[in-house]
């Protein structure tokens, strides 16, 4: 179905970010009719069975269907263009949609826990019904197609909140399994179990909100970028001219799907023509811009290449560091001799999580430097950290 309307309401040769637009509206709208119709059939079957868990589960999706509500507001607003008060775009507010889906998910998780608490405490007898379990079993359908298209588009788009919609559709499927199960069970044996089936849906739909909300709340407080991603972004830069002998300090700032600035540190030979290769790192900087669909701001990084007493030190400090730590980089070496010694000077990136301090770590491979390279040899040694996972 989503195919179809895609088909009739997407055209083909609209810009990417209102071809993204439009297809979160889409699932927004699709999403508050699934809902509605879903809470209605369910709400009938609660009132057919006395089942504090169907009627429960009936709300959960009238809820759903304001989640959709909220996703498809968040969607009209990030698509804004922008403007003097947020100069960088209005893409994040994709991601606050996303987390209020994800407060709407635990609230309604919490009320459904406690009512289900209740039921435990003082049961009722449930009525089971053919039409009760076919309303059931319909929704699981509806709501496994749901977390398909969700999911489907979500990753098409890189959408966090339809990604937390289908979540909770999964969350669903599995919520309904169990109030099903849980009437088949109560209906065929003398088990009163209405009440904790309901506490179990609470715990899923709990569990999806925590997902959900983890998912949004990632990229408003900064999450480094992908691997996957920074290795393409080296690759495009170190392949796009020989004159560009290393990268380093990429840093990937998150402003909302499609709105990313990007900022790099691109080596260089420091006897080049300033001139040309200023050009070639303006260029470089359209390219990235064309190929990742972002902003990019490369900075020129002067360095000693094809020098043989500048290129011995550098692979002996660099076999000393990795010896210390494989998981620790280099970048930004330098040399200068004086009449009674030489200082290397680099910046040293170490994981966050490394257990030394950065005074320690400092320490640790300057001693090493000057036992094992030469008593003449000082390291003068900046800590950056790695900004990628």
């Amino acid at each position: 179905m989503i195919r179809l309307l895609a088909k009739l309401f997407i055209k083909s040769d609209l810009p990417a970010d209102r071809q993204r637009g439009t297809y979160g509206a889409l699932c927004g709208i699709v999403g508050i009719v699934l809902n509605v119709l879903l809470f209605a059939g369910k709400l009938f079957a609660g009132w057919l069975s006395r089942s504090i868990a169907v009627t429960a589960d009936a709300f959960n999706n009238l809820s759903d269907a304001a989640s959709s509500a909220v996703t498809l507001v968040g969607f009209k607003l990030a698509g804004k263009k922008p403007d003097a008060g947020h100069p960088y775009g209005h893409g994040r507010i994709e991601y606050v949609a996303g987390l209020a889906v994800s407060g709407v998910i635990l609230l309604m998780a919490f009320e459904l826990i406690r009512d289900s608490v209740t039921k435990i405490i003082t049961p009722q007898q449930t009525e089971f019904s053919v039409v009760t379990a076919v309303i059931l079993l319909v929704s699981i359908a509806v709501k496994c197609y749901m977390a398909f298209y969700n999911f489907r588009i979500g990753g098409r788009i890189q959408s966090a909140a339809l990604r937390a919609t289908a979540k909770d559709s999964l969350s669903d499927c599995v919520a309904t399994l169990v109030v099903l199960v849980g009437m088949i069970v109560s209906h065929t044996t003398s088990l009163s179990i209405d009440g904790y089936c309901g506490v179990v849906v609470g715990l899923f739909i709990g569990w999806a909100g925590i997902s959900a909300a983890k998912e949004t709340l990632d990229p408003l407080l900064g999450q480094p970028p992908k691997r996957e991603y920074v290795e393409k972004i080296e690759k495009t830069v170190l392949e796009f001219d020989p004159c560009i002998v290393g990268v380093h300090d990429l840093l990937v700032h998150d402003y909302g799907p499609g709105r990313q600035i990007i900022s790099l540190h691109a080596e260089v030979p420091a006897d080049g023509d300033i001139l040309a290769l200023h050009d070639m790192i303006d260029n470089l900087e359209k390219t990235l811009a064309a190929a990742f669909g972002c902003q990019a701001t490369v900075h020129m990084d002067p360095v000693v290449i094809n020098d043989p007493f500048v290129d011995t030190l550098k692979r002996q400090v660099t076999a000393v560091v990795h010896a210390l730590d494989s998981s620790f980089t280099l970048h930004d070496f330098r040399v200068v001799v004086g009449p009674t010694h030489t200082n290397v000077i680099f910046d040293l990136v170490v994981p966050y999580e490394h257990p030394l301090s950065e005074k320690d770590i400092r320490a640790l491979v300057a001693h090493r430097i000057h036992k094992e390279i030469g008593e003449d040899v000082f390291a003068v040694i900046q800590i950056d950290y790695q900004m990628v996972e």
